[in-house]
């Protein structure tokens, strides 16, 4: 079976980012991530950045993540707070993404949002230490006495999120149809692998 939409989580310094974007240039389909923040931005006339800073601030409480997928299933957003309402924003953007067709979904709890369509094949990206180090400090020139610092920072804020709106673990690799380690494979090994499944 050919799939239409690749969802990717990714460790931070992976490279997953540049594997969604590499992977959607040669398939000639778009990549979204930021562009996702960007609608959701432009419906509410905020910030990305606010946006972000309320994807950090999401609780990680149960009675938050039932809440909020209650909400989810009706479409209510009525008592939500704000990181409840940022995260269905985000949800029907990216529902709405995919109707114009094939793409790839950086993060954001994409495959959530299309858990219901067909085609769709759910990825995490992780990668060792030194792989994750070395591209942390290549792509983002943060330097070395950060660079630990920095990379638990977006991880545990990509977990905190997902667990939030999915009751899931973020690196709780059944969750994902493919698991892909990108210090062994390379980037380009993975756009390979995940190439065969487009195209």
């Amino acid at each position: 079976m050919k799939y239409q939409y690749i969802t990717i989580e990714r460790e931070f310094g992976s490279g997953g980012t540049r594997i969604g974007e590499l992977l959607a240039k040669e398939c000639k389909m778009p990549c979204y991530g930021r562009e996702i923040l960007e609608r959701v931005a432009g419906k509410y006339d905020i910030p990305v950045e606010q946006i972000e800073q309320y994807e950090e601030g999401v609780t990680n409480s149960f009675l938050y993540t039932v809440f909020v997928m209650s909400k989810a299933q009706s479409g209510d957003m009525n008592m939500l707070s704000d990181e409840g309402k940022v995260y269905l924003a985000e949800q029907a953007a990216i529902q709405s993404l995919a109707h114009n067709g094939p793409a790839v979904f950086m993060g954001h709890c994409a495959s959530e949002a299309l858990k219901d369509r067909k085609g769709v094949v759910k990825v995490f990206i992780h990668a060792d230490d030194a792989f994750k180090q070395k591209r942390i400090q290549e792509d983002y020139q943060i330097s070395p006495n950060r660079m630990e610092f920095v990379r638990k920072k977006y991880d545990k804020k990509r977990a905190n999120y997902y667990r939030a709106n999915t009751m899931k673990r973020w690196d709780d690799y059944r969750n994902y149809d493919i698991v892909l380690n990108s210090g062994e494979l390379g980037i380009e090994g993975c756009v390979k692998v995940l190439k065969g499944l487009l195209v």
